[in-house]
């Protein structure tokens, strides 16, 4: 991973255009070919970023003054690209991070996310599994569905469903909804228990939510003979 630490402008050009004016920020270039642009706030969300495969090209000539180079970093699969202007390198480093091992889920994620994969139709007649633990550039989504009319659907587990939870999930469906191949994607927000505060965040942001009986879908509660 390279770690750039730079006073930069950033544009995003494409299906949506994006500006980012002159500031201090950081710059990560992840060995899959993603380029993430970050600043000093707002948490671990980056600004703007570029998924993979993408390539990056480097130009220091024929820039405006005060410029020092300018990053071409191009999609490999549409014609988006991130522009990153380089004004003042502020740190530039490397670092070989190797294999990650990738998330470990306590007990009850990781049964709920296998259980709910094995009993999809939960989530509504005519659903479908493309895969479970799907692949990004910032983490894997813990299901990817297709819904009955054959539109992409984005499943964010968690035992109990706070606002992070949400806010990880819509980190996930900005980046999706990127892919030709994959958009609309839609989401849902699924836990056993999930907060007022992130239904509404989800309601606002157009994401549903679904409450999970974890017993019954492990078949040791009979949610039919229950009085209440």
């Amino acid at each position: 991973m390279r770690l750039v630490i730079a006073q930069c402008s950033v544009d995003y050009e494409g299906r949506l255009r994006a500006h980012l004016p002159l500031a201090t920020r950081l710059l990560l270039v992840k060995a899959d070919g993603s380029v993430l642009v970050h600043s000093d706030g707002g948490s671990y969300k980056p600004l703007n970023w570029m998924s993979p495969p993408a390539t990056l090209r480097v130009v220091t000539e024929g820039l405006d003054d005060g410029v020092a180079e300018q990053w071409i970093v191009q999609s490999a699969k549409t014609d988006d690209r991130l522009l990153v202007t380089v004004h003042e390198k502020l740190h530039d480093s490397a670092h070989e991070l190797g294999i990650d091992p990738g998330l470990i889920k306590d007990g009850v994620e990781a049964d709920l996310q296998r259980l709910l994969a094995d009993q999809i139709e939960t989530l509504g007649a005519g659903f479908s599994l493309i895969r479970r633990e799907y692949s990004t550039a910032i983490g894997p989504v813990d299901i990817l569905a297709r819904d009955a009319a054959g539109a992409t659907v984005a499943i964010e587990l968690k035992r109990r469903g706070d606002i992070d939870g949400v806010e990880q999930l819509t980190r996930y469906l900005e980046l999706l909804n990127r892919d030709p191949l994959l958009a609309p994607v839609r989401g849902i927000f699924a836990a056993q228990q999930i907060k007022p505060q992130a239904r509404t965040l989800a309601a606002d942001r157009g994401i549903d939510c679904v409450t999970l009986d974890y017993d019954a879908m492990r078949g040791v509660d009979d949610s039919d003979s229950r009085l209440f």
